[in-house]
């Protein structure tokens, strides 16, 4: 199988695949080159109000294949913090479902996530050290945002792997699940969210990120949503609430 994204649309949920099994999932200068674009496909679809993204087998992804990447590390690193910043910006709840290693390249992925679950026996590294690479600066901010300075320290400098106990610990990821219980818990919580409103979620997404310029955007779209007065007759009725608002427009 050529090296690839793939993506499929179920219950709301799309699914994003990184495909390289025979580098351990690590991504090609195409597959960085692809996600923006896929990313704003999915971003514009109705009927998806949750991404998850994983990798095939049982690894996330081994970082950038550097075999692929021909051009200067600038060049290089370019295609990576574009696709990162594709998936952090995502209007929509986004999750990490990590297996096996999530290093380099794939940490950087993982980090643009709105929430990340991993399943026991998981790796997370950040390795620029190791090949003398300025991290950039827009991901090591993120990372400090995660898990504080200290240990973003310790990973940058370092490049050593943390375990996924030690990740819960540190705050990068939110939840470890036992093997072969991933992919259940993945489901729950998807569910869980799509059943939530995109409006709340849209607003707290952009707030938690830091925005400060759309505070009166989101006042007037809960002001003409009708959101809020469905979630309070709901909650009155005793029965789920049919919410209407949608991050796509």
């Amino acid at each position: 199988m050529d090296p690839q994204l793939s993506h499929q649309v179920t219950d709301a949920v799309a699914t994003v695949v990184i495909r390289h099994p025979a580098k351990r999932n690590a991504m090609t200068a195409a597959m960085w080159r692809s996600l923006p674009p896929l990313l704003e496909e999915l971003a514009g679809d109705p009927d998806v109000r949750a991404l998850v993204l994983t990798g095939e087998g049982g690894t996330f992804c081994a970082g950038a294949d550097i075999s692929t990447l021909r051009g200067s590390a600038a060049e290089a690193q370019a295609l990576a913090v574009a696709a990162e910043e594709a998936l952090a910006a995502f209007p929509k709840p986004t999750l990490a479902a990590v297996r096996g290693h999530c290093v380099g390249g794939g940490a950087q992925l993982a980090a643009a996530c709105d929430l990340r679950l991993a399943e026991e026996g998981a790796l997370f590294g950040v390795t620029p050290a190791k090949l003398g690479i300025v991290y950039p600066a827009s991901s090591t901010r993120r990372l400090v945002s995660l898990v504080g300075p200290a240990t973003a320290k310790y990973l940058l400098f370092t490049a050593e792997l943390l375990d996924a106990q030690r990740a819960l610990r540190t705050g990068l990821v939110d939840e470890v699940l036992p093997e072969g219980e991933l992919d259940k818990r993945i489901a729950e919580l998807t569910r869980i969210l799509v059943s939530r409103s995109q409006l709340t979620q849209a607003a707290a997404k952009e707030f938690a990120n830091g925005r400060t310029d759309r505070d009166a955007h989101w006042t007037e779209q809960a002001r003409g949503s009708g959101d809020t007065a469905e979630g309070v007759a709901a909650f009155l009725e005793r029965r789920q609430p049919r919410f209407s608002w949608t991050a796509s427009g």
